[in-house]
This record gives C-alpha cells, structure tokens and sequence, in this order.
C-alpha cells in the first residue's frame, strides 16, 4: 500500500509539472515560426507603343470589314482594306503614313485609301513601327488620346495647321500633338560595354518596315491585281523608296511620294535614293513651303542628272485653310497622275 501510494504522487507530480512545461513549448514553437514572405508584386503589362495604340483605336473606330491583320515575322498588325468600287478594279495601292501617322491618318493617307476606290483602285493602308526618336507614350490611353479619332475631328485641324507650314525638321514633319522628340538623348553605354541580350535580338526599324510591306505585297498578290503602286506620305516614302531599291519587285511599277521626307538616323539621302529607282515616279511636293520646294528642286535635279525617263513632279497648290477641298485637290492630283502613267 505504501508504495501503490507512493507511485499514484509520482504520477500525479509528473502530471503537473508536465502541463507549463508543453504550453511553455508550443509558446516558444509559435515564437520560433519563420516571418511571412513579403508579397510578391505583380509584373506590370508593357506599354503599348504609340504606333500599336493608334492601330488599336483604329480597330475599336472602324467596321470589321476595314481592317486586317498581317504578319511581321511573328508579330501581328493592323492594315485597311478597302476594294475598288468598280466592276474591273486598276490594282492595289499600298499606303505607307509618315512616322506618328496611322494607317488612317486624317490628312494625306486618310482620304486617298478613302478616295481612290471610287475611281478603281483597291487601298492597302498599313500601320507602321514607331522611329526610335519617337517618344513613347506614358500609357495606352495617352496615346489614343493623341491619334485622330476620325475625320472630320478636331485632330484633322491641327494636321492641316502642320501641312501649312510644310518645313522640314529633324522630327520629320511630325504634328506636334502627335510625336514630340525625346526630352533629354539617350544614355549612351560605356566604351565596350556590350549591348543586353534583348537589345541585340531587337530588329533593326527598316528591317521591320520591309517586312510589313513584304506581307502587304503577299496579301496585295492575293487578289490578282493589274498593277501594285507603293505610295508612302512624309517619312512612308522614303521607306517605300527604299525597299524598291533594295528588293526591287518585278511587279511593283509605280512609286508615289507625298511630300516625302528623310527619317531621321538614316545616312542614304532621299534625294540620291529616289532618282535611281527605274521606275515610274510621282514626287508631290506643296508649294507654299520653302523647304518641301528646295528639296524637291533637289531631287528633280538628280533625276535630270540621271536621265530618269518616268520621274514626274507634282507641284501641289498652296493650301487654302479648307481641309476638305486641300484632300480633294490631293487625291484628284494622285488619281490623274496615276491615269496618266497606266
């Protein structure tokens, strides 16, 4: 008895001391639990580029019937499409805007994809990459703010208060609502710094433009067109003018540049570029601007040097404050040169 006793104190001791001692345990095991991790940031969407916003509000404003999409390599982009409104259409023309100009720029590129199906040509109007001076914008809905809306707004106003003045600068004729330049120059790396993995797999702006007027030409093909007339506006012909050189299609005859103007950062002189092409040339130039009038006289004179057989200038009448007559004389003028050349 005295020592069933004494084992039942030994249990109920044991007990006792054992009950602080677990909760002292799980209080220093709750202590000891490692810190929750910081939170991990969503990655932020890349901003859309300004020319991929205009094409996108472009898509959201037009019919479903207007727009396509072509590729650039793996890339997707927006061009328009409008049939000839005629039975026996005269071909395709291929538009090419200025740089910060959409494929349905208000002025120039807007009325002729409009205006040329009426008298038999299909219009092609592509969307093209931004220039690397172009500012990019802060966000997708700054840069829609920034692209025309539609005809007829208030946009197509200040584009045509841009034409009036028709002087070359460095920007190559860009609005002033639509691309401004870069506020300070980029950073240059130091001496043998070599350039990041994404720098050097970015393609070169020309090669990209090539490629979107390759997939232009393939989808102009497509349809079994009579003729295909490349025409670019500002900086659009320069490229235009370029790619003829380069690739030199058998079946693209026709080249016609509105008021063209050399991009910046490209060391081949527009008027040494153009001349050379053997083949069919518009050059629309507008008189009220001393500068377009001066580089013209330039180009035409290299054309004379080189004794061009089909290279034409088009001088077009000062411009007289009302839009839709100024875009009428310009697609009546590009209608009756191109009637005049087939």
């Amino acid at each position: 008895m005295p020592q069933l006793r004494f084992s039942a104190c030994l249990v109920v001791g044991f007990a006792i001391i054992s009950a602080p001692l677990a909760s002292i345990a799980e209080e220093s095991a709750a202590t000891e639990s490692p810190a929750p991790s910081a939170p991990v940031m969503p990655e932020r969407p890349s901003t859309p580029s300004r020319s991929e916003a205009m094409a996108a509000d472009l898509v959201r404003q037009l019919s479903a019937g207007e727009f396509i999409s072509l590729k650039e390599g793996d890339v997707d982009f927006v061009a328009l499409w409008r049939p000839a409104n005629v039975g026996s259409p005269k071909g395709v023309v291929i538009l090419l805007p200025g740089d910060g100009e959409s494929a349905n720029w208000p002025s120039g590129i807007g009325p002729l994809r409009r205006g040329l199906p009426d008298h038999g040509w299909h219009t092609l109007s592509l969307s093209l990459p931004d220039s690397p001076t172009l500012t990019p914008p802060a966000s997708a809905s700054d840069a829609a703010e920034q692209a025309p809306e539609a005809p007829g707004d208030e946009t197509d106003a200040q584009a045509e208060q841009a034409d009036a003045t028709d002087a070359p600068n460095e920007a190559g004729y860009l609005p002033e609502d639509t691309a401004a330049p870069p506020a300070e120059p980029p950073l240059e790396p130091d001496d043998g710094e070599a350039p990041t993995d994404e720098q050097s797999l970015q393609p070169d702006q020309s090669e990209r433009i090539a490629e979107r007027i390759e997939a232009a030409l393939g989808f102009a093909r497509s349809k079994q067109p009579k003729r295909i007339v490349l025409l670019g506006q500002r900086t659009g012909g320069y490229w235009a003018a370029r790619f003829l050189q380069q690739q030199g299609p058998s079946d693209v005859q026709h080249l016609i540049m509105v008021r063209p103007q050399q991009p910046e950062g490209q060391d081949d002189p527009l008027a040494q570029l153009a001349p050379t092409l053997k083949v069919a040339t518009g050059d629309f130039y507008y008189k009220d601007g001393l500068g377009s009038q001066s580089a013209a006289l330039e180009r035409l004179n290299a054309s004379r040097r080189l004794d061009h057989p089909a290279y034409r200038q088009v001088g077009l009448p000062p411009h007289t404050g009302d839009r839709q007559v100024d875009q009428e004389q310009l697609v009546r003028r590009v209608r009756g040169w191109l009637d005049k050349e087939m």
